[in-house]
């Protein structure tokens, strides 16, 4: 594998100037964690903000990069979806196409996959429990409302959950009685038609807790044809049965429409970004998502104050009516996913140590896919049948790992992970002799580290392979196998599915984190090399849609993730703090045939967010916020791309003592700047501007208001 060009890298210089300046400090604040603990983020049934706290420790245990989201502090403003939760987090990326389909990419994981698709790179979780099957990651279930916190674990650092996809780990976290407790209404609403009403209650009976909530939410959207409304409910309900035994249902309920706009050319992202694509408008593009229901249950025992074993189990079923081409295709979705975790902590070699023994398993119980024509076709009526095809997928992890005590200020952590994946697809309607059923064994091995090299400042690094089979429908849906004239309505659809090899990628990470009179702060490289990367492109647009996936010829992934979180000032009149985020990502060929070095079409090289905020001690609250992005290139030859942008929000607030209400107002984008939030890439539009990008929302004042009754 040839390596590529020397480049230079030149991310933030006060930000990363600041972050190593951090490392050389000292001061008497210190998060490190005895060397004896676990290397996990556990679970803690508090107050929310003592759950928070617990996590972010148990982070400082990790040989590697993450986040904590703190709920708290994301509803002091909109929280519209899932671009809100993760904003000002270095490492990732997350944008909305203006519903909730947002796309999110850490470490260029699904960098090119259509925002309202089935995401990819990551492995997603609801309180532990897969939401991720072999078909990707629905997004119609990451209700924000419904969340106490959200923990992210970048890259290969999802070890220990079974995660190995290129882009790690993320574990939504669902509200109790326990960090809840009490009656609360939420209402917010905002330009362009935005509400969102919430109501919840949550409690404590003996060794019952428990939660449950509704929210319903409705906007016209920002382009022409971008309207969309979502309703669900969730309950959570825990039982202490015995000391050493805890038992815990989870159970979320969601249904969801959206009219579908399209994607727009760079010149309509700057004179006319509210339009929207006239063939999506002609064939009236939607995406109703009927109801999706999601339960599950976990279940811990304490076998000893060395041990525990954790089972879980999950049932979710997620139909879905596509309506966003000249077909409408109605699919069937059930998954039934199963997780089991033993942990000990023991002596190895002399040195405390902990080992993990794993299973995670996704399984698809039905993916089948009714076709049919959306509107009368060469002679043939709106209605008429044109394919049955289904693809079923079972993704099966077993992992087992240490964390070794090597001494009080240093720990190695070993694993090795076996992977099977499982994959069966097929046109059923008209029925064809050419199926594809498929079985893959593959492996994972990882080696890291951590480094108290002083109270306030560690270092960590790991190794680690990451393995992606590619998703089932993904094996049909991209073929170019077709139908030939002569099958009626079927004709030139595709008839068989192709093969797609497994993702890999041999990752090495080295990162630092502390405390410093600057602030807490983070600062992480990786450099990734893959093989067969999962790439997708649009080959057609609207109205006869079709985006296909391939894997391509060698890429590399290399980047710097940095955040700091900084006391600008402090006294007896208030806090005026600045939080920063930035995130470099440099991902392109090695050396492919047609390409050459070319970047990948996707995201931006460059990404920062800030906030300078200030806090009162009466619970008065003010900020203003910034993000930048870099131009990002809409297709692999890298003829064209989208512009760079700026834009500037600000916000308001007032927290009652006690949390008994609160109040907030914001606006966003002040400048009212024309940008493209997200691109679907093309294969080579030799410098044409083709419609590749959705708008990012314009100006826009948002407000809301919680109260809280016990």
């Amino acid at each position: 594998m040839t390596a590529l060009p020397n480049r230079s890298i030149a991310p933030a210089p006060s930000l990363l100037a600041a972050a190593l300046l951090a490392s050389l400090a000292t001061t008497d604040i210190a998060h490190a964690a005895p060397a004896g603990q676990a290397v996990t983020l556990d679970a803690v049934n508090v107050t929310a903000a003592d759950a928070t706290e617990a996590a972010r420790r148990a982070l400082d245990r990790v040989h590697g990069a993450g986040n904590v989201v703190d709920m708290t502090q994301v509803g002091q403003g909109r929280i519209a979806g899932t671009a809100d939760v993760l904003a000002y987090q270095p490492g990732i990326s997350a944008q909305s196409a203006g519903n909730e389909g947002v796309k999110v990419s850490i470490r260029g994981s699904g960098l090119n996959r259509a925002p309202g698709a089935h995401a990819s790179g990551l492995s997603v979780s609801l309180d532990g429990l897969p939401l991720t099957g072999p078909g990707g990651t629905p997004y119609e279930l990451l209700e924000p409302l419904w969340l106490s916190r959200v923990e992210v674990l970048r890259g290969a650092n999802g070890f220990e959950r079974g995660a190995l996809a290129l882009g790690g780990a993320i574990n939504y976290i669902t509200r109790s009685g326990r960090d809840t407790p009490g009656l609360e209404l939420h209402y917010e609403a905002g330009a362009r038609g935005y509400q969102k009403r919430g109501i919840s209650l949550g409690g404590v009976q003996d060794a019952v807790d428990y939660f449950i909530a509704y929210t319903d939410t409705e906007y016209d959207g920002y382009q022409q044809h971008a309207a969309g409304k979502g309703k669900g409910a969730v309950a959570n309900i825990g039982w202490q049965l015995t000391p050493d035994l805890e038992t815990r249902f989870f159970l979320r309920y969601r249904e969801t429409d959206h009219e579908t706009p399209g994607r727009l050319t760079r010149a309509q992202i700057r004179n006319a970004p509210r339009a929207a694509n006239p063939a999506n408008v002609a064939i009236d593009a939607r995406r109703p998502q009927p109801g999706s229901t999601w339960f599950g249950n976990t279940t811990t025992y304490t076998i000893d104050e060395d041990s525990s074993l954790q089972a879980g189990l999950v049932y979710h079923k997620y139909p879905m009516d596509l309506n966003e081409s000249l077909y409408r295709q109605q699919l069937d979705y059930a998954n039934l996913n199963g997780t089991l975790d033993y942990r000990r902590r023991h002596a190895l070699f002399g040195h405390d140590s902990v080992t993990t023994i794993g299973l995670r398993v996704t399984h698809d119980l039905d993916a089948n896919v009714r076709e049919t024509l959306r509107f009368a076709s060469n002679g043939y009526a709106a209605g008429t049948h044109t394919r049955d095809f289904e693809h079923y997928g079972t993704d099966s992890v077993l992992h087992i790992g240490n964390d070794l005590a090597l001494s009080d200020t240093l720990r190695l952590q070993t694993g090795m992970a076996l992977i099977h994946t499982r994959r069966d697809v097929q046109v059923t309607w008209p029925a064809t002799a050419e199926k594809l059923s498929e079985r893959q064994w593959d492996y994972a091995p990882r080696l890291g580290f951590t480094w108290q090299q002083t109270p306030q400042t560690q270092w960590f690094g790991n190794l680690s392979r990451s393995v992606e089979p590619a998703h089932p429908w993904s094996m049909i849906w991209g073929s170019n196998k077709y139908f030939a004239a002569g099958n009626g309505a079927s004709t030139g659809r595709q008839c068989a599915p192709v093969e797609l090899d497994n993702q890999t990628a041999t990752t090495l990470e080295l990162g630092a984190r502390g405390d410093s009179v600057l602030g807490r702060w983070e600062l992480t490289g990786y450099y990734a090399r893959l093989n067969h990367e999962l790439l997708t492109v649009e080959v057609q647009p609207v109205p006869n849609l079709f985006i296909a996936e391939s894997n391509a010829s060698s890429t590399v992934h290399r980047g710097i993730e940095a955040g700091l979180d900084s006391a600008l000032w402090q006294g007896v009149g208030g806090r005026l703090s600045l939080r920063q985020a930035y995130t470099f990502s440099d991902f392109r060929y090695r050396d492919d045939a047609r390409f050459g070095s070319n970047r990948l079409p996707g995201l931006p090289r460059h990404y920062y967010q800030a906030e300078l905020r200030y806090d009162h001690p009466a619970g008065f609250y003010a900020g203003l916020n910034t993000e930048y992005a870099s131009k990002m290139f809409v297709d692999y030859a890298n003829s064209m791309a989208a512009d760079s942008y700026v834009i500037f929000g600000t916000r308001i607030g007032y927290d009652a003592p006690g949390g008994r209400w609160q109040a907030w107002a914001e606006l966003r984008n002040l400048t009212d700047r024309h940008y493209a939030a997200t691109v679907t890439p093309g294969y080579d539009d030799a410098g044409r501007d083709v419609a590749r990008s959705t708008p990012g929302d314009g100006r826009g004042v948002y407000a809301g208001v919680r109260w809280r009754f016990d």
